[in-house]
Protein backbone atom coordinates (compact mmCIF):
# COMPACT_ATOMS: atom_id res chain seq x y z
CA UNK A 1 0.00 0.00 0.00
CA UNK A 2 1.36 3.40 -1.01
CA UNK A 3 -0.13 6.32 0.91
CA UNK A 4 0.61 10.00 0.42
CA UNK A 5 -0.18 12.04 3.51
CA UNK A 6 -0.37 15.78 2.84
CA UNK A 7 0.09 17.94 5.93
CA UNK A 8 0.06 21.70 6.39
CA UNK A 9 3.16 23.32 7.88
CA UNK A 10 2.69 26.02 10.50
CA UNK A 11 5.34 28.60 9.54
CA UNK A 12 7.99 27.46 12.01
CA UNK A 13 5.61 26.78 14.89
CA UNK A 14 5.42 23.32 16.47
CA UNK A 15 1.71 22.59 16.03
CA UNK A 16 -0.39 19.71 17.27
CA UNK A 17 -1.42 18.64 13.78
CA UNK A 18 2.19 18.43 12.59
CA UNK A 19 3.20 16.44 15.68
CA UNK A 20 0.28 14.06 15.29
CA UNK A 21 0.76 13.54 11.54
CA UNK A 22 4.49 12.98 12.00
CA UNK A 23 3.89 10.41 14.76
CA UNK A 24 1.28 8.63 12.63
CA UNK A 25 3.69 8.43 9.69
CA UNK A 26 6.46 6.87 11.77
CA UNK A 27 4.08 4.30 13.23
CA UNK A 28 2.43 3.40 9.92
CA UNK A 29 5.87 2.68 8.51
CA UNK A 30 6.51 0.20 11.31
CA UNK A 31 3.31 -1.54 10.14
CA UNK A 32 4.80 -1.89 6.65
CA UNK A 33 2.66 0.86 5.16
CA UNK A 34 4.61 2.86 2.57
CA UNK A 35 3.77 6.43 3.61
CA UNK A 36 5.08 9.61 2.04
CA UNK A 37 4.53 12.62 4.32
CA UNK A 38 4.68 15.80 2.25
CA UNK A 39 4.11 19.32 3.65
CA UNK A 40 2.25 22.21 2.05
CA UNK A 41 2.89 25.95 2.57
CA UNK A 42 5.92 25.53 4.88
CA UNK A 43 8.09 22.67 6.16
CA UNK A 44 6.73 21.09 9.32
CA UNK A 45 8.50 21.41 12.65
CA UNK A 46 8.40 18.63 15.23
CA UNK A 47 10.16 17.84 18.51
CA UNK A 48 11.17 14.34 17.32
CA UNK A 49 12.64 12.93 14.09
CA UNK A 50 10.99 14.63 11.12
CA UNK A 51 9.41 12.03 8.81
CA UNK A 52 8.42 14.45 6.03
CA UNK A 53 9.85 14.86 2.54
CA UNK A 54 12.17 17.66 1.50
CA UNK A 55 9.70 18.37 -1.32
CA UNK A 56 7.14 21.08 -0.61
CA UNK A 57 3.77 21.47 -2.33
CA UNK A 58 2.06 24.85 -2.62
CA UNK A 59 5.04 26.70 -1.17
CA UNK A 60 3.72 29.48 1.03
CA UNK A 61 5.69 32.29 -0.62
CA UNK A 62 4.69 31.24 -4.15
CA UNK A 63 1.05 30.84 -3.10
CA UNK A 64 1.01 34.29 -1.51
CA UNK A 65 2.71 36.10 -4.39
CA UNK A 66 0.47 34.45 -6.98
CA UNK A 67 -2.50 35.72 -5.05
CA UNK A 68 -1.12 39.27 -4.90
CA UNK A 69 0.42 39.67 -8.37
CA UNK A 70 -1.00 38.89 -11.83
CA UNK A 71 2.50 39.24 -13.27
CA UNK A 72 3.93 36.67 -10.86
CA UNK A 73 1.28 34.14 -11.94
CA UNK A 74 2.64 34.28 -15.48
CA UNK A 75 6.27 33.68 -14.61
CA UNK A 76 7.69 30.26 -15.58
CA UNK A 77 8.51 27.75 -12.87
CA UNK A 78 12.27 28.01 -13.36
CA UNK A 79 12.08 31.65 -12.18
CA UNK A 80 9.89 31.02 -9.14
CA UNK A 81 10.74 27.50 -7.99
CA UNK A 82 13.63 28.60 -5.79
CA UNK A 83 11.10 30.26 -3.47
CA UNK A 84 9.90 26.80 -2.45
CA UNK A 85 13.30 25.83 -1.06
CA UNK A 86 12.74 24.83 2.60
CA UNK A 87 15.67 26.96 3.77
CA UNK A 88 14.28 30.09 2.12
CA UNK A 89 10.82 29.55 3.59
CA UNK A 90 12.16 28.82 7.06
CA UNK A 91 14.22 32.01 6.99
CA UNK A 92 11.34 34.23 5.86
CA UNK A 93 8.69 32.76 8.15
CA UNK A 94 11.05 32.90 11.12
CA UNK A 95 11.57 36.62 10.56
CA UNK A 96 7.86 37.31 9.91
CA UNK A 97 8.79 38.86 6.56
CA UNK A 98 5.33 38.13 5.15
CA UNK A 99 2.26 39.07 7.14
CA UNK A 100 -1.27 38.28 5.99
CA UNK A 101 -4.21 40.21 7.45
CA UNK A 102 -7.59 38.57 8.04
CA UNK A 103 -9.17 40.13 4.94
CA UNK A 104 -6.31 39.01 2.71
CA UNK A 105 -6.35 35.58 4.34
CA UNK A 106 -9.98 35.12 3.28
CA UNK A 107 -9.27 35.90 -0.37
CA UNK A 108 -6.21 33.65 -0.37
CA UNK A 109 -8.18 30.82 1.20
CA UNK A 110 -10.96 31.14 -1.38
CA UNK A 111 -8.45 31.08 -4.21
CA UNK A 112 -6.74 27.97 -2.85
CA UNK A 113 -10.06 26.18 -2.36
CA UNK A 114 -11.00 26.88 -5.99
CA UNK A 115 -8.04 24.81 -7.10
CA UNK A 116 -7.52 24.84 -10.87
CA UNK A 117 -9.95 27.77 -11.06
CA UNK A 118 -8.00 29.85 -8.56
CA UNK A 119 -4.90 32.02 -8.81
CA UNK A 120 -2.69 29.09 -7.82
CA UNK A 121 -3.78 26.87 -10.75
CA UNK A 122 -0.18 26.29 -11.82
CA UNK A 123 0.63 25.03 -8.33
CA UNK A 124 -2.31 22.63 -8.61
CA UNK A 125 -0.87 21.22 -11.82
CA UNK A 126 2.55 20.86 -10.21
CA UNK A 127 1.05 19.12 -7.16
CA UNK A 128 -0.88 16.59 -9.23
CA UNK A 129 2.14 15.96 -11.48
CA UNK A 130 4.28 15.32 -8.40
CA UNK A 131 1.69 12.83 -7.15
CA UNK A 132 1.59 11.01 -10.51
CA UNK A 133 5.32 10.92 -11.18
CA UNK A 134 6.93 10.65 -7.75
CA UNK A 135 4.50 9.61 -5.01
CA UNK A 136 2.26 7.33 -7.13
CA UNK A 137 -0.20 6.77 -4.25
CA UNK A 138 -2.91 4.17 -3.91
CA UNK A 139 -4.61 6.51 -1.42
CA UNK A 140 -4.20 10.15 -0.38
CA UNK A 141 -4.87 11.52 3.12
CA UNK A 142 -5.00 15.28 3.80
CA UNK A 143 -4.49 16.85 7.22
CA UNK A 144 -7.44 19.24 6.75
CA UNK A 145 -10.07 20.23 4.21
CA UNK A 146 -8.69 23.75 3.78
CA UNK A 147 -5.87 22.41 1.57
CA UNK A 148 -8.21 20.28 -0.58
CA UNK A 149 -8.60 22.63 -3.55
CA UNK A 150 -6.53 20.28 -5.73
CA UNK A 151 -8.63 17.20 -4.87
CA UNK A 152 -11.06 17.37 -7.85
CA UNK A 153 -8.10 17.53 -10.25
CA UNK A 154 -6.28 14.77 -8.37
CA UNK A 155 -9.25 12.41 -8.49
CA UNK A 156 -9.77 13.07 -12.19
CA UNK A 157 -6.11 12.39 -12.98
CA UNK A 158 -5.29 9.56 -10.54
CA UNK A 159 -8.69 8.10 -9.59
CA UNK A 160 -7.59 7.19 -6.04
CA UNK A 161 -9.49 7.43 -2.72
CA UNK A 162 -8.99 10.68 -0.84
CA UNK A 163 -9.49 10.96 2.92
CA UNK A 164 -9.34 14.10 5.04
CA UNK A 165 -8.40 14.21 8.73
CA UNK A 166 -10.30 17.10 10.31
CA UNK A 167 -8.28 18.73 13.10
CA UNK A 168 -9.62 22.25 13.53
CA UNK A 169 -11.07 23.47 10.23
CA UNK A 170 -14.04 25.06 12.01
CA UNK A 171 -11.70 27.08 14.23
CA UNK A 172 -10.01 28.57 11.16
CA UNK A 173 -13.42 29.61 9.81
CA UNK A 174 -14.11 31.59 12.97
CA UNK A 175 -10.97 33.67 12.39
CA UNK A 176 -12.21 34.90 9.00
CA UNK A 177 -14.17 38.11 8.45
CA UNK A 178 -17.95 38.11 8.10
CA UNK A 179 -17.45 38.81 4.40
CA UNK A 180 -15.34 35.71 3.75
CA UNK A 181 -16.67 33.14 6.23
CA UNK A 182 -19.83 32.10 4.34
CA UNK A 183 -18.01 32.02 1.00
CA UNK A 184 -15.21 29.85 2.37
CA UNK A 185 -17.76 27.55 4.01
CA UNK A 186 -19.58 27.15 0.69
CA UNK A 187 -16.33 26.09 -0.99
CA UNK A 188 -15.55 23.65 1.83
CA UNK A 189 -18.98 22.06 1.46
CA UNK A 190 -18.44 21.71 -2.29
CA UNK A 191 -15.06 20.03 -1.78
CA UNK A 192 -16.42 17.78 0.96
CA UNK A 193 -18.54 16.12 -1.70
CA UNK A 194 -15.35 15.14 -3.55
CA UNK A 195 -13.81 13.48 -0.49
CA UNK A 196 -14.35 9.76 0.10
CA UNK A 197 -14.14 9.80 3.90
CA UNK A 198 -13.29 11.90 6.94
CA UNK A 199 -11.28 11.02 10.05
CA UNK A 200 -11.73 12.68 13.44
CA UNK A 201 -10.53 11.91 16.97
CA UNK A 202 -13.90 12.11 18.74
CA UNK A 203 -17.59 11.51 18.22
CA UNK A 204 -18.12 15.14 19.23
CA UNK A 205 -16.05 16.46 16.35
CA UNK A 206 -17.48 14.00 13.83
CA UNK A 207 -20.99 15.25 14.66
CA UNK A 208 -19.87 18.90 14.63
CA UNK A 209 -18.22 18.69 11.21
CA UNK A 210 -20.97 16.52 9.74
CA UNK A 211 -23.43 19.31 10.56
CA UNK A 212 -21.12 22.12 9.47
CA UNK A 213 -20.13 20.56 6.13
CA UNK A 214 -23.58 19.09 5.47
CA UNK A 215 -22.26 15.62 4.76
CA UNK A 216 -23.62 12.27 6.00
CA UNK A 217 -22.38 11.03 9.36
CA UNK A 218 -21.56 7.65 7.83
CA UNK A 219 -18.69 9.24 5.90
CA UNK A 220 -16.88 9.80 9.22
CA UNK A 221 -14.46 7.46 10.97
CA UNK A 222 -13.35 8.09 14.55
CA UNK A 223 -9.72 7.17 15.24
CA UNK A 224 -7.93 7.18 18.58
CA UNK A 225 -5.67 10.17 19.12
CA UNK A 226 -2.39 8.51 20.03
CA UNK A 227 1.11 9.45 21.18
CA UNK A 228 4.49 7.80 21.54
CA UNK A 229 4.43 6.75 25.19
CA UNK A 230 8.00 5.41 25.45
CA UNK A 231 9.68 8.28 27.30
CA UNK A 232 6.48 9.38 29.02
CA UNK A 233 5.86 5.97 30.60
CA UNK A 234 9.15 6.22 32.48
CA UNK A 235 8.77 9.88 33.47
CA UNK A 236 9.53 10.57 37.14
CA UNK A 237 8.59 13.79 38.90
CA UNK A 238 11.33 15.99 40.28
CA UNK A 239 11.48 16.21 44.07
CA UNK A 240 12.20 19.02 46.53
CA UNK A 241 10.24 21.77 44.75
CA UNK A 242 7.07 23.78 45.42
CA UNK A 243 3.70 22.44 44.20
CA UNK A 244 3.33 23.52 40.59
CA UNK A 245 0.51 23.92 38.08
CA UNK A 246 1.44 23.38 34.43
CA UNK A 247 0.09 24.90 31.21
CA UNK A 248 1.47 23.84 27.83
CA UNK A 249 0.02 25.11 24.57
CA UNK A 250 0.00 28.13 22.32
CA UNK A 251 0.00 31.30 24.43
CA UNK A 252 -3.33 32.68 23.26
CA UNK A 253 -6.78 33.53 24.63
CA UNK A 254 -8.42 30.75 22.63
CA UNK A 255 -6.17 28.22 24.37
CA UNK A 256 -7.22 29.63 27.75
CA UNK A 257 -3.94 31.05 29.01
CA UNK A 258 -5.81 33.94 30.67
CA UNK A 259 -8.07 31.39 32.37
CA UNK A 260 -5.20 29.50 33.95
CA UNK A 261 -3.82 32.84 35.12
CA UNK A 262 -7.23 33.63 36.67
CA UNK A 263 -7.26 30.29 38.47
CA UNK A 264 -3.68 30.76 39.70
CA UNK A 265 -4.43 34.21 41.13
CA UNK A 266 -7.67 32.93 42.66
CA UNK A 267 -5.83 30.11 44.45
CA UNK A 268 -3.47 32.55 46.10
CA UNK A 269 -6.24 34.97 46.97
CA UNK A 270 -7.66 32.30 49.27
CA UNK A 271 -4.27 32.20 51.03
CA UNK A 272 -4.26 28.40 51.08
CA UNK A 273 -1.52 27.77 48.57
CA UNK A 274 1.10 30.35 49.33
CA UNK A 275 3.91 28.27 47.85
CA UNK A 276 2.14 27.14 44.63
CA UNK A 277 3.75 28.08 41.32
CA UNK A 278 2.55 28.33 37.72
CA UNK A 279 4.78 27.07 34.93
CA UNK A 280 3.84 27.64 31.28
CA UNK A 281 5.28 26.60 27.96
CA UNK A 282 4.26 26.90 24.32
CA UNK A 283 4.49 28.99 21.19
CA UNK A 284 4.10 32.76 21.58
CA UNK A 285 3.34 34.50 18.28
CA UNK A 286 3.85 38.19 17.58
CA UNK A 287 0.08 38.75 17.49
CA UNK A 288 -0.26 37.53 21.09
CA UNK A 289 2.67 39.30 22.74
CA UNK A 290 0.49 42.13 24.06
CA UNK A 291 -1.96 39.57 25.43
CA UNK A 292 0.86 37.69 27.14
CA UNK A 293 2.31 40.89 28.61
CA UNK A 294 -1.11 41.78 30.03
CA UNK A 295 -1.35 38.38 31.76
CA UNK A 296 2.15 38.71 33.20
CA UNK A 297 1.23 42.17 34.50
CA UNK A 298 -1.80 40.66 36.25
CA UNK A 299 0.39 38.02 37.88
CA UNK A 300 2.89 40.64 39.04
CA UNK A 301 0.13 42.95 40.30
CA UNK A 302 -1.06 40.06 42.49
CA UNK A 303 2.45 39.81 43.94
CA UNK A 304 3.09 36.43 42.27
CA UNK A 305 5.77 37.35 39.72
CA UNK A 306 8.39 35.17 41.37
CA UNK A 307 6.03 32.19 41.33
CA UNK A 308 5.48 32.26 37.55
CA UNK A 309 7.85 30.81 34.96
CA UNK A 310 7.43 30.85 31.17
CA UNK A 311 9.83 28.43 29.46
CA UNK A 312 9.12 29.35 25.84
CA UNK A 313 8.63 26.68 23.18
CA UNK A 314 11.05 23.92 24.23
CA UNK A 315 12.44 20.91 22.38
CA UNK A 316 11.45 17.34 23.26
CA UNK A 317 13.78 17.13 26.25
CA UNK A 318 12.55 20.50 27.50
CA UNK A 319 8.96 19.32 27.30
CA UNK A 320 9.76 16.17 29.28
CA UNK A 321 11.60 18.25 31.88
CA UNK A 322 8.55 20.51 32.08
CA UNK A 323 6.20 17.58 32.72
CA UNK A 324 8.55 16.19 35.38
CA UNK A 325 8.39 19.51 37.23
CA UNK A 326 4.60 19.90 37.61
CA UNK A 327 1.93 18.33 39.84
CA UNK A 328 -1.23 19.16 37.89
CA UNK A 329 -1.91 20.25 34.32
CA UNK A 330 -4.59 22.27 32.57
CA UNK A 331 -5.18 23.59 29.07
CA UNK A 332 -8.54 25.35 29.65
CA UNK A 333 -9.41 26.13 26.03
CA UNK A 334 -12.08 28.71 25.29
CA UNK A 335 -13.16 26.83 22.17
CA UNK A 336 -14.24 23.21 21.83
CA UNK A 337 -10.88 21.54 21.25
CA UNK A 338 -10.75 18.84 18.51
CA UNK A 339 -7.39 17.31 19.55
CA UNK A 340 -5.87 18.33 22.88
CA UNK A 341 -2.51 16.66 22.28
CA UNK A 342 -0.72 18.38 25.23
CA UNK A 343 -3.40 17.03 27.57
CA UNK A 344 -2.83 13.49 26.31
CA UNK A 345 0.94 13.93 26.76
CA UNK A 346 0.45 15.13 30.33
CA UNK A 347 -1.73 12.09 31.06
CA UNK A 348 0.86 9.82 29.46
CA UNK A 349 3.46 11.28 31.80
CA UNK A 350 1.37 10.53 34.88
CA UNK A 351 0.22 14.12 35.46
CA UNK A 352 -3.43 14.59 36.52
CA UNK A 353 -5.32 17.10 34.39
CA UNK A 354 -8.20 19.53 34.92
CA UNK A 355 -10.09 20.29 31.70
CA UNK A 356 -13.28 22.06 30.63
CA UNK A 357 -16.17 19.73 29.92
CA UNK A 358 -16.37 20.37 26.20
CA UNK A 359 -14.75 19.39 22.91
CA UNK A 360 -12.74 16.17 22.92
CA UNK A 361 -11.97 16.28 26.65
CA UNK A 362 -14.98 14.35 28.02
CA UNK A 363 -14.33 11.47 25.59
CA UNK A 364 -10.58 11.59 26.21
CA UNK A 365 -10.91 11.39 29.99
CA UNK A 366 -13.63 8.76 29.80
CA UNK A 367 -11.17 6.60 27.88
CA UNK A 368 -8.02 7.31 29.89
CA UNK A 369 -9.15 8.43 33.32
CA UNK A 370 -6.65 10.64 35.11
CA UNK A 371 -8.54 13.90 35.09
CA UNK A 372 -11.26 16.19 36.41
CA UNK A 373 -13.82 17.96 34.20
CA UNK A 374 -15.09 21.44 35.11
CA UNK A 375 -17.74 23.74 33.68
CA UNK A 376 -16.32 25.60 30.64
CA UNK A 377 -15.39 29.16 31.50
CA UNK A 378 -15.85 28.67 35.25
CA UNK A 379 -12.43 29.77 36.47
CA UNK A 380 -13.45 29.44 40.10
CA UNK A 381 -14.24 25.76 39.57
CA UNK A 382 -10.96 25.37 37.67
CA UNK A 383 -9.07 26.90 40.60
CA UNK A 384 -10.90 24.70 43.12
CA UNK A 385 -10.11 21.50 41.21
CA UNK A 386 -6.45 22.43 40.79
CA UNK A 387 -6.29 23.36 44.46
CA UNK A 388 -7.76 20.00 45.40
CA UNK A 389 -4.94 18.22 43.56
CA UNK A 390 -2.24 20.42 45.09
CA UNK A 391 -3.72 20.03 48.57
CA UNK A 392 -3.96 16.24 48.26
CA UNK A 393 -0.76 15.02 46.55
CA UNK A 394 -1.61 11.37 47.17
CA UNK A 395 -4.85 11.74 45.21
CA UNK A 396 -2.98 13.64 42.49
CA UNK A 397 -0.43 10.84 42.13
CA UNK A 398 -3.15 8.19 42.07
CA UNK A 399 -5.13 10.07 39.44
CA UNK A 400 -1.99 10.68 37.38
CA UNK A 401 -1.04 7.02 37.36
CA UNK A 402 -4.57 6.14 36.30
CA UNK A 403 -4.14 8.47 33.34
CA UNK A 404 -0.71 7.07 32.48
CA UNK A 405 -2.11 3.52 32.46
CA UNK A 406 -5.12 4.59 30.39
CA UNK A 407 -2.94 6.22 27.74
CA UNK A 408 -0.54 3.27 27.60
CA UNK A 409 -3.41 0.79 27.19
CA UNK A 410 -5.72 2.76 24.88
CA UNK A 411 -4.10 5.86 23.32
CA UNK A 412 -0.69 4.96 21.90
CA UNK A 413 0.68 5.73 18.47
CA UNK A 414 0.21 2.04 17.65
CA UNK A 415 -3.52 2.25 18.44
CA UNK A 416 -3.81 5.32 16.21
CA UNK A 417 -1.86 3.78 13.32
CA UNK A 418 -3.62 0.41 13.44
CA UNK A 419 -7.06 1.99 13.35
CA UNK A 420 -6.01 4.35 10.55
CA UNK A 421 -4.55 1.49 8.52
CA UNK A 422 -7.79 -0.46 8.87
CA UNK A 423 -9.67 2.51 7.37
CA UNK A 424 -7.18 2.76 4.49
CA UNK A 425 -7.71 -0.93 3.73
CA UNK A 426 -11.48 -0.49 3.68
CA UNK A 427 -11.21 2.13 0.96
CA UNK A 428 -8.67 0.19 -1.09
CA UNK A 429 -10.83 -2.94 -0.96
CA UNK A 430 -13.86 -0.98 -2.16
Amino acid sequence: MRVTYVTAGAAGMICGSCLRDNTLTHELRTLQCDVTLVPVYTPIRTDVENASEDDLLFGGINVYLKEKSKLFRKLPRFLTGWLDHPGIIRRLTASNSIEVEAGQLGELTLSMLRGENGNQRNEVKRCVSWMKEKARPDLVNLSNLLIAGFVPTLKRELNVPVLVTLQGDDLFLEELTELHRPRVLAELRRLAGEVDGFITFSEFYAATMSDLLEIPREKFYVVTLGIDTGELSALQRLKDRPPTIGYFGRIAPEKGFDRIVDAFIHLHSEDKFGTACLKAGGWLGENNRAFFAAQVNRIEAAGLGKKFNYIGSPDRKGKLDFLASIDAFSLPTAYREPKGLPVLEALGGGIPVVQPKHGIFPEMLQKTGGGILTAPGDNGSLAASLGELLHNPEKAVQLGEEGRTGVREKCTARHMATETLDIYRQFLRS
